[in-house]
């Protein structure tokens, strides 16, 4: 018995030797997993819903002045989703995520949700309520007039000259995407800063 333990253990150390010790907390040739699918697939989810709630406002005619509990439940949606697509990655990433992958992720995720939302807007505003713009103004003009009484016809009348640089197609669809990165950006920021975790074989060249 003591000899075919002594055979075994020196069986052992021989290989060692031979092929070396390798960690098994983490493979140093596993390939880290690519965000390119989790961003297309979270944002293409995010986008569609974000259309589904356009179409809803629009079906019911609240399309022009929404009702503010539309945006708190569009703001969780957006949060909900990038921060998931990121957990998903650190997940499939055995475990690891960096600040700079979270960041992809989110802004990566928020950008093609924004591109489906621009694609809603321009079929609404061309296409199913061309007059969308117009009737936003109006109800800018409702809203001055009910908060300053007082305004004269020219001073309401320059205010909506400016405000209607501001109703522009280019001009929405510049703050549309503009926006969604930079909620984007905030949302993955506070998410890779509380899930990070670095892998230590990152830069460990094989």
């Amino acid at each position: 018995m003591p000899t075919l333990i002594l055979t075994n253990l020196r069986n052992v150390l021989v290989s060692l030797c031979t092929n070396g010790w390798k960690p098994k907390t983490k493979n140093m040739s596993q390939q880290v997993v690519s965000p390119k699918q989790i961003m297309i697939n979270n944002g293409v989810l995010l986008g569609g819903i974000s259309v589904l709630i356009g179409v809803i406002l629009y079906a019911t005619n609240n399309h022009v002045q929404p009702h503010w509990s539309y945006a708190v439940v569009g703001s969780l949606i957006f949060i909900a989703i990038v921060v998931l697509g990121i957990k998903k990655f650190k997940e499939a990433n055995g475990g690891f995520l960096s600040l700079g992958q979270a960041l992809k992720i989110g802004i990566g995720i928020a950008l093609i949700s924004a591109l489906f939302g621009l694609a809603w807007q321009l079929l609404m505003t061309n296409v199913l309520d061309p007059d969308y713009a117009d009737k936003i103004l109006d109800v800018q003009r409702e809203q001055f007039l009910e908060r300053q009484p007082d305004m004269s016809q020219e001073q309401l009348d320059k205010t909506m000259e400016m405000v209607s640089g501001f109703s522009s197609p280019i001009f929405g669809a510049a703050v549309q995407i503009l926006g969604g990165l930079f909620f984007g950006f905030i949302v993955s920021l506070i998410a890779g800063l509380v899930m990070k975790k670095e892998d230590p074989y990152a830069n460990i060249e094989e």
